[in-house]
């Protein structure tokens, strides 16, 4: 059973009770689900997965206020609850499970109590972060407090800020994979040949989740997510070779080839979304035009590399 599934199943088991028991005048108050930093939250775990930084429990929410009034009590009976049943903690480990102020949640993640109030913030907070604060799921929030950021940091970014994102990855993907991989290997010099590419597998990669509207997870996840998109989840594995192919002779030409197979499947998906005119196959030149085609001013001047 997966993690998140098995928080669910625990929180129906005993922590819905518990907390109709104990705290029933605050039972509607406190949102409760699994999210955060984990694969758990993501659903992409495994039984290796158990070997470190994991424990049995789910989340509890609090507004600031209900978190005055009841958080040590809440943490209190959690802790009763779920026992002691964490595995090995690596040096990276934060506690994410358990009593939580919403607002703390979210601040890990944005940097303030709650969504992005500007263009700035949008635009400077990345990907791993916004898709870490939205994951997972909620399984009860009657108040809404919780789940009216989540929906704002899973839905509300400016068009004009993906936009800017957008331009900077697929110029991106046009210099580090459509140049600088094959001038690298004409030059002989095979590691900065596979530094391109790497950097061309991550532009593409998030041009992707982009495109798809969705916030792109911590690289190791990048294209484990990628194949449950709903738009180009077939680049997922083109991108793995990439990366994991053998390298040299034909094997370089048809990377090579593919490369370009990648920019024209993102291309078509670009013009599809109204983003670029699609007149011609490098993709330099739509970097650009998507960052023409940007309304606010002030972001249509930032450079073509920033965001």
């Amino acid at each position: 059973m997966r993690g998140l599934d098995e928080a669910r199943q625990f929180y129906e088991d005993f922590g819905r009770e518990m907390i109709r028991t104990r705290f029933p005048a605050f039972e509607g108050r406190i949102a409760v689900g699994l999210a955060g930093h984990g694969s758990q939250c993501f659903g992409f775990d495994d039984a290796l997965s158990r070997d470190h930084d994991f424990e049995r429990g789910f989340c509890l929410w609090l507004t600031d206020e209900d978190d005055a009034a009841i958080s040590v009590a809440l943490s209190r009976a959690y802790r009763e609850l779920t026992g002691s049943s964490s595995s090995a903690r690596s040096a990276m480990a934060e506690e994410s499970l358990g009593v939580r102020r919403i607002s703390d949640f979210y601040r890990r993640y944005t940097g303030s109590s709650g969504a992005p109030e500007s263009w700035q913030q949008w635009l400077s907070l990345p990907s791993w972060a916004l898709a870490e604060a939205t994951n997972g799921e909620v399984w009860r929030d009657d108040l809404g407090a919780f789940s009216a950021v989540r929906q704002t940091l899973i839905s509300g970014m400016p068009e004009d800020v993906r936009r800017k994102k957008l331009a900077a990855r697929v110029i991106g993907m046009a210099q580090a994979g459509q140049y600088n991989y094959a001038r690298c290997l004409s030059h002989g010099e095979a590691g900065a040949a596979m530094l391109a590419l790497d950097e061309f597998v991550r532009a593409a990669a998030e041009t992707v989740f982009l495109l798809n509207r969705r916030h792109m997870p911590y690289y190791k996840w990048t294209l484990r997510a990628m194949r449950d998109l709903p738009l180009l989840s077939d680049m997922a594995e083109p991108l793995e070779f990439l990366l994991t192919g053998e390298n040299g002779g034909e094997a370089d030409v048809l990377k090579k080839q593919l490369v370009e197979d990648i920019c024209a499947s993102v291309l078509r998906q670009l013009c599809a979304q109204q983003l670029c005119s699609g007149e011609g196959d490098y993709l330099e030149k739509h970097a650009f035009e998507i960052q023409s085609r940007i309304e606010n001013p002030a972001i249509r001047a930032l450079h073509i590399m920033e965001g």
